[in-house]
């Protein structure tokens, strides 16, 4: 404890002679002006309080040294690196069910569909079909293509000619519907019937995306 033994002049400035320098220590000095300067007492209570300030001080200076920059950094990258290990195992190892159709409309000279199998669960899928049919506005059939496939494997597609045709021989600037129909047997042996259907012809390029509903084991 730092006795308060410090004369003041009439201003109210400490007089600090140099053998209370010798005695206190220049340190102690600049202690006792920084509390000064606070607007602190040099009674008990205010030595007490600077005391309090200065361990909290300590702990504060603790905790940045402990958390640095370079440590919150390296554990928001293992944090998701975690992420990732969790997301990858649902996506690869998870039993799951999930098959889309992807088909593409553009208007080049004619009506150009084209379309495209995904299987992204993590399990195959067997005895898959489609078949994408080009009707008009009245529901009269104007073309058709269809697709069979033995088996797709998880993560993986299927496209090519069979899933592309041309439509000549019929305006534009008419409104048709593009209908589609997917078939296949799933991870857990049953069969699978997905329709969807499509307006087009209003834009000169239009794409869709259908989803068939999802399947996850054990859960479903």
């Amino acid at each position: 404890m730092i006795e308060d033994n410090i004369a003041y002049n009439e201003h109210g400035d400490m007089l600090v002679h140099e053998d209370d320098i010798e005695s206190l220590g220049l340190m102690d000095v600049a202690r006792l002006q920084k509390i000064e300067s606070l607007g602190y007492t040099l009674d008990e209570d205010g030595i007490e309080t600077y005391e309090d300030m200065q361990r909290v001080s300590k702990a504060l200076q603790t905790i940045r040294r402990e958390v640095s920059p370079s440590r919150v950094a390296l554990a928001g990258i293992v944090f998701m690196l975690l992420i990732g290990v969790l997301m990858s195992g649902w996506y690869w190892a998870l039993p799951r069910d999930a098959v889309n159709v992807e088909t593409k409309y553009l208007q080049r000279g004619g009506h150009l569909i084209m379309s495209e199998i995904h299987n992204t669960g993590s399990r195959d899928i067997t005895d898959v079909s489609v078949e994408v049919e080009f009707r008009s506005s009245e529901g009269e059939l104007l073309e058709f293509m269809y697709i069979e496939v033995d088996r797709i494997e998880s993560h993986s597609s299927v496209a090519g000619d069979n899933l592309e045709m041309m439509v000549l021989g019929y305006s534009v600037w008419d409104e048709y519907t593009i209908k589609i129909e997917l078939k296949y047997t799933n991870h857990g042996g049953n069969e699978v019937i997905e329709t969807w259907s499509h307006s087009v012809g209003y834009w000169s390029t239009e794409w869709f995306i259908d989803k068939a509903e999802r399947t996850t084991w054990p859960n479903s």
